[in-house]
C-alpha cells in the first residue's frame, strides 16, 4: 500500500493546473480553453496520439505500454464546471462571473491529466490506456455525444473506468459498490391551466394553486404508497410558480422537479404514477394542464468485475481499511452511466476529506487528495494490464 513516489514528486505540479483550472471554469461543451490546454499537455507528455473534437470539445489520449498486449481500457475525467457564483474568496477563484467548478471536475481533470504523464513516461504495462476527458457532464450529456461518435469503437475500448471526489470522505479512502452506485435523474414541468378570478370570488375561479397544492401532495405518495420501501426512489418537487398579486387568482401554476431511482423499473413506475396523478387530479378540479417530462441520465451501474480490480487498485493505494466495498449508492446522477451502458467498468468515489458539499459556492477539491487520485489511475492501469 503506497501512493507512487513520482506522483508525490508531481503533487506541486498538478496541484498548479488544478488551480488553474478552477480559476478559468467553463461550462457545458464551450470548454475550449481547458480542453485545448489538456490537448497540448497530453501532446507534451509523449502520447502516441491525441485527437480532440470527439463529443464537440472531448479530447482523447492514447498510451501503449511497453509490453505486447491487445486489451484497451478507458480512464475518464469530466472537465466542465456549473453555472453557479464562487465564494470562496480563494488566491485560485473563479475569474469567470457566475461560473465555477463546484463539483470536482477542475481536480478530475488535473488527477488524470498526472496519471497520463506517469503513464507515458513509463509504460509498465501490456496493452493500451484511453485517457478520456469529457465535456457537459453537467446537465448536457457529453458523455452520451462522445458514445454516439464512436469512442468505444474508434479506440476498441474494452472497459471503462470513472472517479469523482466525494465530501465528507476522508482524504485517501475510497468507496465502491456493486451494481446501482447512482440514480438515473428525469425532470418535469406541469402547467396546470386553470380559471383566474378576483380572490373574493373564488367559486367563478378554477383555480390552479388549490389543483398544484393537491398535486404536490398527492405526489408523495409515490414513494410511500406505490414503492417496496426498500427500493430507492426520490419524487422532489423544486419549483411552484403561481401568481403575481395578493388579490388574483391566477391562470396557470406551473411545478418543476425530479424523479431519481436506482433501477429501470422503478424508474418506469415514477413516471406511470406522475402522469396518472397529474391527469386526474387536474381533471377532478376542471383544470387542463401540460406535462413535459424529460427523461435525463440512465443509472449508473457498476459491473461485478469490474468492481473487483477497482477495488484492487484501491486497496493497493489505500490499504485494506481505507477502501469501502459495499458503499452506499447515491440519488445524484452522472452521465459516465453511458459509457457503463457502452462497455463494462466502475465508477468509483475518492475521499475529499471535510470540504463543503459539492454544488456548494463555498466548495472546493482538496489538493491534497492529488496524490491518492492519479495513483488509483496507475494502479488501475497496472492491475488491468499487467506488464509480467
Amino acid at each position: 500500500m503506497a501512493i507512487i513516489n513520482r506522483m508525490a514528486e508531481l503533487h506541486d505540479e498538478i496541484t498548479a493546473w488544478r488551480r488553474a483550472y478552477h480559476a478559468n471554469p467553463e461550462l457545458l461543451f464551450d470548454v475550449y480553453e481547458t480542453a485545448a490546454d489538456v490537448a497540448a499537455k497530453l501532446q507534451a507528455f509523449g502520447c502516441d496520439e491525441v485527437v480532440t473534437g470527439l463529443g464537440r470539445t472531448g479530447v482523447v489520449g492514447i498510451i501503449r505500454g511497453n509490453r505486447p498486449g491487445k486489451r484497451v481500457i478507458g480512464l475518464r475525467a469530466d472537465m466542465d464546471a456549473l453555472p453557479i457564483e464562487e465564494v470562496t474568496g480563494l488566491p485560485h477563484a473563479s475569474k469567470n462571473p457566475g461560473k465555477m467548478h463546484a463539483c470536482g471536475h477542475d481536480g478530475h481533470t488535473a488527477m488524470l491529466l498526472g496519471a497520463a504523464r506517469y503513464l507515458a513516461e513509463t509504460r509498465n504495462f501490456a496493452g493500451t490506456v484511453a485517457v478520456i476527458f469529457q465535456p457537459a457532464e453537467e446537465g448536457g450529456g457529453g458523455g452520451e455525444v462522445m458514445v454516439r461518435e464512436g469512442l468505444m469503437e474508434r479506440f476498441g475500448i474494452e472497459e471503462i473506468y470513472g472517479l469523482h471526489n466525494l465530501p465528507g470522505l476522508a482524504v485517501g479512502q475510497f468507496a465502491i459498490c456493486d451494481g446501482a452506485i447512482m440514480a438515473s435523474t428525469d425532470e418535469f414541468t406541469i402547467t396546470i391551466r386553470g380559471k383566474g378570478s378576483h380572490a373574493a370570488m373564488p367559486h367563478l375561479s378554477i383555480d390552479p394553486i388549490v389543483t398544484g397544492a393537491q398535486l404536490v401532495n398527492a405526489l408523495q405518495t409515490i414513494v410511500s404508497r406505490n414503492l417496496d420501501p426498500l427500493e430507492g426512489l426520490v419524487v422532489s418537487i423544486t419549483q411552484f410558480h403561481a401568481g403575481n398579486t395578493y388579490n388574483v387568482i391566477p391562470e396557470t401554476a406551473m411545478i418543476n422537479g425530479t424523479i431519481r431511482s436506482l433501477n429501470p423499473a422503478t424508474r418506469k413506475l415514477g413516471e406511470e404514477r406522475l402522469r396518472a396523478m397529474v391527469e386526474m387530479i387536474t381533471r377532478l378540479n376542471g383544470a387542463t394542464y401540460d406535462l413535459d417530462f424529460r427523461i435525463g441520465y440512465p443509472v449508473t451501474v457498476n459491473e461485478t468485475g469490474a468492481v473487483g480490480r477497482a477495488l484492487e487498485a484501491a486497496r493497493r493505494v489505500a490499504g485494506e481499511a481505507a477502501v469501502n466495498a459495499n458503499a452506499r449508492p447515491m440519488l445524484g446522477g452522472e452521465d459516465f452511466a453511458y459509457m457503463l451502458e457502452a462497455r463494462p467498468g466502475a465508477h468509483i468515489f475518492m475521499g475529499n476529506g471535510d470540504s463543503a458539499v459539492l454544488y456548494r459556492p463555498t466548495y472546493d477539491s482538496n489538493d491534497d487528495a492529488i496524490p491518492y487520485g492519479t495513483s488509483y489511475w496507475v494502479k488501475l492501469v497496472e492491475t488491468l494490464l499487467p506488464a509480467a
